[in-house]
């Protein structure tokens, strides 16, 4: 019973120490206004990524960024929406429309649905494409035309669809509507205009949101007004279909963008915060705790072992770590995981030296050479009292070294080694730079990814100058 007494009055007071430290060590780095900041920046980092599910417009855009058919509804290169704040222009903007006004008829063997789909068409510049989408299981005829402004009634595709599973239904009016929409245009357009004019080259968008008149081929003026979408469909036997609806690629797409291939640059953005997390805080981690024990036991032991250990160090310090992970990534299929070790392998080499020479001071201390006299083994001397003591200074040394980390995935990212199963902003930027968006001015594809970069960079390397201005005993006196 006394010894339990000891135990908890022992772990009590080893709490209270703890929390005494933690305290007097926050006060002192609330002093540091960068520091602050750092710790601001770094909780926003990790609210994004625990709210991921939530603030992702796609929520398998991390799994499914390379799948071109998860992205086909967007519109491509399509600047953040946003932007029609301060443009002359009003963009149509993404936009997903639902079905109203169901009708259904039942007559023996067959089903009878009449919707329509209202769309108040207020843009200067028309959409790049329209889709109607649906999932549909079995035997399915749809009949849809389209309802201007001007009371004028345009057919737009009558087409089949078999499947005895549920399947997606796609049609884009780019492509299905392209003889009905030429036959409307042939009623108003100049007759030896649309004589010699291809119709596979009409833009189907700018026709059907254009006036009724002469010119709607090269000089379409927009009609702004109501816009209905009938649709019917005719289901043969038991089929079923639901999630009816009209896609609308709009020229302006959600809070980042769109790329050349059609993929919302804001989740890729998301999905990128917490790789760039795990790959920095991992690899510093590991490479710091390799480190710092390896500088401890190479002060600790000395003599020959000191002199073999810092050869090893300077060897590898030495080596050039990108050119290395490039041919490692280039003969090697790239892995996310494969990448950290070999920077693992590498960035310990950092903090060696310094806590090298913290370790000779530490050794020399009496309560050192009391271990000593009471037989301690060398491990327990190390790994119970030296060690400790640079605690504080790897949790500085792991802080800096997170930019790195970051820095140099981002570079194998942007060279096309990187982990293709994942989402990184250098996966991003390498992205960008395959699709020349610098030179189409397509700026949303390349400086978010960039900033977010550095906003990581600085995050960490605030919280490190103040942590290391704290701990580090020959900064503290200046």
């Amino acid at each position: 019973m006394k010894t339990a007494l000891v135990k908890k009055t022992s772990t009590g007071t080893n709490g209270k120490r703890a929390k005494g430290l933690f305290t007097s060590f926050w006060n002192e780095f609330k002093r540091y206004k960068y520091g602050m900041v750092g710790v601001v920046l770094l909780l926003m980092f990790i609210l994004v990524v625990i709210l991921e599910p939530l603030i992702l417009p796609f929520p398998e855009a991390g799994s499914r960024w390379r799948d071109i058919t998860y992205w086909q509804d967007n519109p491509d290169n399509a600047a953040p929406a946003w932007t029609n704040w301060f443009t002359a222009k009003d963009k149509t903007p993404q936009q997903t429309l639902k079905p109203v006004n169901l009708v259904e008829q039942n007559e023996p063997g067959l089903s009878f649905v009449d919707g329509e789909i209202p769309y108040n068409y207020q843009y200067d510049d028309p959409p790049t494409d329209i889709a109607f989408r649906a999932m549909v299981q079995g035997d399915v005829s749809f009949i849809v035309s389209l309802v201007r402004p001007d009371g004028t009634e345009l057919p737009l595709f009558d087409t089949h669809t078999a499947s005895s599973v549920p399947s997606d239904f796609r049609v884009s009016l780019n492509s299905a509507t392209i003889d009905n929409v030429f036959e409307f245009v042939r009623g108003y357009e100049d007759p030896s205009v649309t004589a010699v004019y291809n119709r596979r080259t009409m833009n189907v968008m700018n026709v059907l949101f254009a006036k009724a008149q002469p010119g709607m081929l090269y000089n379409p003026e927009p009609m702004k007004g109501q816009y209905t979408f009938k649709v019917t469909s005719v289901t043969i036997g038991a089929g079923e279909i639901t999630d009816a609806r009209m896609e609308v690629a709009g020229k302006v797409f959600g809070i980042m963008g769109t790329d050349s291939a059609k993929r919302d640059i804001w989740s890729g953005l998301v999905c990128g915060t917490k790789w760039a997390l795990l790959i920095g805080i991992t690899t510093s981690l590991v490479s710091v705790v390799i480190g710092v024990t390896y500088g401890v036991v190479s002060s600790f032991f000395g003599g020959i072992v000191d002199t073999v250990m810092m050869r090893i160090h300077e060897v590898v310090y030495n080596m050039p770590l990108l050119p290395i992970i490039i041919v490692m990534s280039a003969v090697f299929k790239p892995n996310l995981w494969t990448m950290i070790i070999l920077m693992c392998l590498f960035f310990w080499t950092g903090s060696v030296r310094t806590v090298r020479s913290m370790g000779l001071q530490i050794k020399e201390e009496t309560y050192i050479e009391a271990a000593r006299a009471l037989n301690a083994s060398n491990s327990r001397i190390i790994f119970k009292h030296m060690l400790p003591q640079l605690i504080p200074y790897s949790f500085a040394s792991m802080a800096l070294a997170v930019p790195g980390a970051i820095l140099y995935e981002s570079t194998i990212s942007l060279l096309g080694l990187g982990d293709a199963t994942i989402v990184t902003w250098g996966q991003i930027l390498q992205d960008a730079s395959n699709g020349s968006a610098v030179l189409q001015g397509l700026w949303w594809w390349v400086v978010p990814p960039g900033i977010l970069m550095g906003l990581m960079g600085m995050t960490f390397a605030f919280i490190g100058f103040a942590m290391d201005t704290i701990l580090n005993p020959k900064l503290r006196t200046r």
